[in-house]
């Protein structure tokens, strides 16, 4: 462990598996406090006990990304117990299929409002203190699908498409506020989103697990998933000392699928 974000209070949506599990871990060893939210309150706690043996998570909070009452509840509640949010990353987020002409408007609605909408409710509620104090670290989980297409997943596309495009204009707008705002694009990850694309292939299908596996991995130029830990180590490069410069980037932790 080291002490190099010894003082900074980070906060991590979705953090309670995944690449939000992994990247609070790599805050926590980095000397940071963390604040874990998420909608599974028991995940969150289980998260939080085995985070605790590597530094101080500062609390854990059930809270909806989609839900803008919950949203401003839930940073206040943040800020108040363990001081003012220095470090935002963007992790909430759901993926589903379906053929373009069998998108419906609900489905269409809940990718951007999970995965975009979300991101926008989180992000303006911490802005106001970090342009206060000229101080922030604002890191987005966007996708791969936010750089590139993928077939079947267009509602999921278009909003991490939309999440990289607010990445880039709000970058701009902060530029010489001391806030950097950056997105990181995994490709196919080791995470839960990873065994429901798997699932909905074999159930669909008849293909095997392994089949399906060999599907979804052939995206990858290096023949493998991304491993959460490895998106995790891109967000906290984003949030050191020394990335200063670094802002308005979507970079891709994608085994090269993306350049």
């Amino acid at each position: 462990m080291n002490t190099t974000l010894a003082g900074k209070h980070a906060v991590v949506t979705g953090g309670g598996s995944g690449i939000g599990a992994a990247t609070a871990d790599a805050l926590v060893r980095a000397g940071a406090r963390v604040t874990l939210m998420g909608r599974d309150a028991q995940r969150l706690a289980a998260q939080r006990e085995m985070l605790s043996r590597h530094g101080e998570v500062a609390a854990c909070t059930s809270v909806d990304v989609c839900d803008e009452s919950a949203v401003n509840k839930a940073f206040f509640e943040a800020a108040s117990n363990a001081g003012p949010i220095d470090v935002l990353v963007n992790n909430a987020g759901q993926a589903q299929a379906a053929p373009f002409a069998n998108t419906d408007m609900a489905l269409w609605q809940r990718m951007l409002d999970v995965n975009l909408t979300g991101v926008f409710l989180c992000t303006r509620t911490v802005l106001p203190s970090m342009l206060e104090r000229s101080y922030g670290r604002i890191v987005n989980v966007a996708s791969t699908a936010g750089q590139i297409g993928y077939a079947y997943v267009a509602a999921y596309c278009a909003a991490k498409h939309g999440v990289i495009g607010l990445t880039r204009s709000l970058a701009l707008e902060v530029a010489t506020k001391g806030v950097t705002v950056n997105a990181v694009c995994p490709g196919y990850t080791e995470t839960e989103l990873l065994r429901a694309s798997l699932d909905q292939i074999t159930a669909k299908t008849s293909r095997s697990e392994q089949q399906a596996r060999d599907i979804l991995v052939r995206h990858n130029p290096q023949r493998r998933f991304v491993e959460p830990a490895e998106v995790a180590n891109a967000v906290l490069w984003l949030c050191m000392p020394g990335s200063e410069s670094i802002t308005g980037q979507s970079i891709s932790v994608s085994g090269g699928e993306v350049t």
